[in-house]
């Protein structure tokens, strides 16, 4: 005689000997039918074929092939273009590093006018969210905007060296957005269509915030995932042009 339920584990007492043997008082269950589908539903379980799953090493592995992929076929001119583009790139990526947190540096330079278009764009685009997200919106809609752009090379058109330019535009936003930030305290930058003090973002939101006291940490630390994604973007693209370079097409 069974003492305890397989099913439910159960334990008779003495009060159940008006109960058959074989039936669990408590949830009403035939012993041997119970264990008899069980085995019947191990044996089958067992004979199942398992899903494949992916390991952790197996994945890391899926991720560096997704982002080290090249077409099999690279024309030379391509190739040799795209080496001057991360040549130039480099160049103007270093420049932005090594003037720091500067206003005159980095403001002034040709790739401020755009980013500041987006900036206002994104003003609008995240309108809808509320006082903090609209103001929030111009520095975010920036920094986004390039790694959108990466996402599409990387999964849509296969060009991870376009890719890897995309991320260097998004690190650029970063340091162009620091300058911005450091100077929440002073609000003395000029402003888009002759703002006064009152339209500065980061004056506004820091306050918001209750972190002015933070303003040069923040501006710098921005400054500073900047550069990383900057240098970060050029390794990716020089480690895509040495594997293009294996792939070149013959004269």
């Amino acid at each position: 005689m069974i003492s305890e339920c397989p099913k439910c584990h159960y334990r008779r007492q003495p009060i159940d000997v008006h109960i058959n043997a074989d039936i669990c008082p408590a949830c009403g269950i035939a012993y041997e039918k119970w264990l008899t589908r069980q085995a019947a539903s191990n044996e089958s379980n067992n004979h199942a074929t398992p899903t494949p799953s992916l390991n952790e090493e197996e994945r890391r592995q899926t991720f560096r092939e997704f982002i080290s992929y090249v077409p099999e076929n690279i024309d030379p001119a391509t190739f040799w273009a795209r080496a001057a583009t991360l040549g130039c790139f480099a160049l103007w990526g270093f420049y932005f590093i090594s003037a720091g947190v500067d206003w005159e540096k980095i403001g002034g330079s040709f790739l401020h006018g755009p980013n500041l278009a987006f900036h206002e764009f994104g003003h609008i685009f995240f309108s809808p969210f509320g006082r903090f997200i609209t103001i929030l919106g111009g520095s975010l809609f920036q920094i986004l905007l390039p790694l959108g752009l990466m996402a599409v090379f990387m999964i849509k058109q296969r060009d991870n060296f376009a890719a890897s330019i995309m991320l260097w535009w998004s690190g650029q936003n970063f340091i162009d957005v620091a300058p911005y930030i450091d100077d929440a305290k002073y609000r003395a930058l000029p402003l888009v269509g002759g703002g006064g003090e009152e339209s500065h973002d980061w004056g506004n939101l820091l306050t918001m915030m209750n972190a002015l006291e933070s303003t040069h940490t923040i501006s710098h630390g921005c400054f500073y995932i900047g550069c990383a994604l900057v240098v970060a973007a050029l390794l990716w693209g020089f480690q895509i042009l040495r594997l293009q370079k294996k792939n070149l097409a013959p004269h």
